[in-house]
């Protein structure tokens, strides 16, 4: 019984926050709030980032009309809740050479950005 107990606390531990689910609600305040994600990004068109809507499930750097960092185009990644997640805990970390430097701490942040990403339909 003891190691169950301890097997389960460090499975719990070491679940990404978004695995737990996050909240869109929450999400759309993070990413809207100051200094955040829509300094560069918005739903539907391209800012200095590119646009977000749709973006879970989608290859990376294939949005029209942007212009992705090569490391990015060759990166071969897709954007589904775990990259997503690791994407935004530190995007260099992820994909050396990309032109993404903002990141965000907290997991719980990650989790409801990537919940309300989830929400946006897809961008024209």
């Amino acid at each position: 019984m003891k190691r169950y107990l301890i097997l389960c606390a460090l499975l719990l531990a070491t679940t990404p926050a978004w695995a737990a689910g996050g909240d869109a609600t929450k999400g759309q305040n993070v990413f809207e709030g100051a200094g955040q994600c829509k300094t560069c990004h918005k739903p539907d068109k391209n800012l200095i980032g590119p646009a977000l809507g749709g973006i879970v499930g989608r290859k990376a750097a294939t949005y029209a009309g942007f212009s992705y960092s090569p490391a990015l185009k060759a990166s071969g990644l897709t954007w589904d809740e775990a990259t997503l997640d690791k994407w935004l805990a530190g995007p260099a970390a992820l994909v050396s050479g990309t032109r993404m430097v903002k990141h965000v701490d907290a997991a719980q942040d990650r989790a409801d950005i990537i919940a309300y990403l989830k929400t946006l339909p897809p961008a024209p």
